[in-house]
């Protein structure tokens, strides 16, 4: 059975809410503290905050209920709540309270597109999750179809990034920017909502400056940069080459190299004393392989002419009265027809 390629998070549908989790369900022996991201109506759990492709998700579909989980925890902070679906209930572990009810009300909302009445959050948070509704319910509409059959519609410009890409998230490229500040300044990335890229920048004003720019696919090919006046492009690497072009190079791509090992080492341990070392592999070239031999071709024999057949060609006595007799027969080698014309020529002169 072929095994099925999981989406990275850049391919996933708009991510709504993100962050810490300790999930532990039946098969669960003990929690797993887990980075967790709502997008959609689905939560996809990663190692790591930074890692590209997620271990499991959870489809909200089917959700039942969601509510809080008194018992305690050895962190007094923490806040525990317990998630029902149809087949199994799922308990987790916030680092707070508020984060507890933020994960609430976002999972709720999102599974049953509406916000609930009972969450205990500020009014601007309930205005989050009302527009977090809204965006739900478009976003089935919004669903760009792949333009080639493939597991990923960002297969044909993945082939051709730009070296500035990077897979990270809008915090980890403000921190990439933050550490390779010597390097670059500007970095491409892809969108929180799945179906776009985005620029993220980084320049000093009294401290770092960051600023974000939408690049857009659009439908018909092509991209554009998601600002008052939009700029069309018709790659990324064009996309890249604008921005550094009209703000004179003060934007620098971000380029990182990969180092890689000039020698092939081990580390060995001697048995003896325990010790153990680093060892360099020897540098032996291998022994050239031989030219094959050039096949000699045998000369292909010409054909022997034909046989000359000579035809005895014998002069009987003239019987012209004007001419000598003759017995004997004269042989004569066989001749051109040319040959035969001049002679049959003579013969009859000499008859005349």
């Amino acid at each position: 059975m072929e095994k099925r390629i999981r989406r990275q998070r850049c391919q996933l549908p708009s991510c709504y809410y993100e962050g810490y989790l300790q999930k532990r369900s039946i098969k669960d022996k003990v929690a797993r503290k887990l980075w967790t991201c709502l997008c959609g109506n689905t939560l996809f759990f990663f190692n790591e905050m930074r890692d590209a492709d997620y271990i499991e998700k959870l489809d909200l579909s089917g959700m039942i209920s969601v509510t809080d989980d008194n018992s305690q925890d050895h962190n007094l902070d923490a806040a525990r709540f317990i998630l029902r679906i149809k087949d199994r209930n799922i308990k987790f572990t916030a680092p707070s309270a508020e984060a507890r009810e933020l994960w609430k009300g976002y999972i709720y909302s999102v599974a049953k597109l509406f916000v609930p009445s009972s969450l205990n959050l500020l009014p601007g948070q309930v205005q989050m999750l009302k527009q977090t509704v809204e965006l739900e319910k478009q976003r089935p509409k919004n669903i760009i179809p792949p333009a080639v059959t493939s597991c990923s519609h960002y297969v044909s410009v993945q082939a051709d990034m730009p070296a500035c890409y990077h897979s990270v998230s809008r915090v980890d490229a403000e921190l990439l920017l933050e550490k390779e500040a010597e390097r670059g300044n500007m970095l491409l990335r892809p969108g929180r909502d799945g179906n776009s890229f985005a620029v993220t920048t980084r320049q000093d004003l009294y401290g770092p400056v960051f600023r974000h720019y939408r690049v857009t696919r659009k439908h018909e090919g092509g991209f554009f940069i998601d600002v008052d006046n939009p700029v069309p492009c018709a790659t990324l690497h064009d996309v890249i080459n604008y921005l550094v072009e009209k703000t004179n190079g003060v934007l620098i791509p971000l380029l990182i190299e990969q180092t890689y090992e000039d020698h092939i080492s081990y580390i060995l341990s001697d048995v003896e004393s325990g010790e153990m070392s680093v060892q360099q592999a020897l540098s032996i070239v291998p022994p050239s392989v031989p030219l094959k031999p050039a096949v000699l071709r045998k000369p292909t024999p010409e054909p022997a002419p034909a046989p000359t057949v000579e035809e005895s060609l014998c002069l009987n006595d003239m019987k012209d009265t004007g001419g000598p007799a003759n017995s004997s027969a004269v042989p004569l080698a066989r001749k051109s027809p040319q040959c035969y014309l001049s002679q049959n020529t003579c013969l009859r002169a000499a008859r005349l």
